[in-house]
C-alpha cells in the first residue's frame, strides 16, 4: 500500500503540474504561430510576430496602458500603505481596530461588486472614466495588500536598533531613513510586486471603470471571440519569460550572498 500511495501521489502530481503548464505552454507556442485572421488553428512556424509585435492593431497601446496603470498604482498604493502599515503597528490611535478592520473589506469583497460599486460613485459624481479611474481604482484595491504585506515586516523589527539610532544623536527623520527603511525594504519590495502584478492582471474592477480606455487584460477578453492576436501571445510569453528571469537572478544573488556570509563567518 505504501508503495502504491508513493506511485499515485507521483502520478497526481505529474496531472497537477500538467494542468498548470498547458496554458502556458499554448500561449508560448500559438506567439510562433503563422495566424491570418484568427490565432485558434496552428498554420505554420515564424518569427515575424516577434519581430513585429505592434503589427495587431492597439495591443502595443493596451500593453502600455496596463504598465503605466500598475506603475503608477503600485507606486501610489505601495507609499500610502507602508505608512498605514507603520502607524498601525507602531502608534495607538481612536479606531485603530476598525481601521484595520476596514482595511481587510477589499480583500474580502467580491471584485465585481467592489468594481460595480466604483462605478456608481464615478456616474453619481460625474468623473469620466478612462486610465484616472482606472488607477484611482487599482490604488484602493492594491493598499489593503500593501499594509497586510508591510505590516508583517514592521511587526517583527527589532525596536533596539532604532533606540541605537536616536541614541547616536540621531533624529527621527535620519533613524527612519537610515535604519527603519533600510529595515523595510525587503517587505516594501515584495509588496511593491504583489501590487505591480496584481494591477496588471485586474480584468473585473478594470473593466467596470475603464470606459473607452484598453488595458492588455481586456483586449485579450475583446479579442478572445475571434482567436487572440499572436501578437498578443508573444506580450504574454514575453511578460513570463521576465517574471522567471527575475525569480532566477534573485535566486541566484541570494545563495551568492549567503556563500559570501558564510564564508566572512
Amino acid at each position: 500500500m505504501r508503495g502504491l500511495g508513493k506511485y499515485l501521489l507521483w502520478v497526481y502530481t505529474g496531472m497537477a503540474m500538467v494542468f498548470l503548464l498547458i496554458p502556458i505552454v499554448y500561449t508560448i507556442v500559438f506567439s510562433f504561430n503563422d495566424a491570418r485572421r484568427t490565432n485558434i488553428v496552428w498554420r505554420g512556424f515564424t518569427f515575424d510576430n516577434w519581430l513585429d509585435v505592434c503589427n495587431a492593431q492597439d495591443v502595443c497601446t493596451a500593453f502600455g496602458n496596463s504598465l503605466l496603470v500598475a506603475g503608477v498604482s503600485t507606486v501610489l498604493a505601495t507609499a500610502m500603505g507602508t505608512a498605514i502599515a507603520i502607524a498601525l503597528v507602531r502608534y495607538r490611535f481612536r479606531f485603530r481596530n476598525s481601521t484595520t478592520l476596514l482595511l481587510f473589506l477589499p480583500m474580502a469583497t467580491p471584485e465585481v461588486v467592489l468594481g460595480a460599486g466604483l462605478a456608481a460613485q464615478f456616474l453619481q459624481l460625474g468623473v469620466q472614466k478612462g486610465l484616472p479611474t482606472i488607477i484611482i481604482a487599482h490604488t484602493m484595491f492594491c493598499i489593503s495588500f500593501v499594509v497586510v504585506t508591510v505590516r508583517a515586516r514592521v511587526a517583527v523589527l527589532d525596536p533596539a536598533l532604532e533606540e541605537a539610532g536616536r541614541d547616536l544623536y540621531g533624529s527621527p527623520s535620519q533613524v527612519f531613513w537610515r535604519v527603519t527603511f533600510p529595515l523595510l525594504v525587503p517587505g516594501i519590495t515584495a509588496a511593491a510586486l504583489l501590487s505591480f502584478a496584481l494591477s496588471f492582471d485586474d480584468f473585473i474592477i478594470t473593466n467596470f471603470n475603464a470606459g473607452p480606455a484598453m488595458t492588455f487584460p481586456r483586449f485579450v477578453y475583446t479579442a478572445a471571440a475571434r482567436g487572440i492576436p499572436a501578437e498578443a501571445n508573444v506580450i504574454a510569453s514575453a511578460v513570463f519569460f521576465a517574471a522567471i528571469l527575475l525569480v532566477l537572478i534573485a535566486q541566484v544573488s541570494g545563495a551568492i550572498k549567503r556563500k559570501r556570509l558564510a564564508l566572512a563567518g
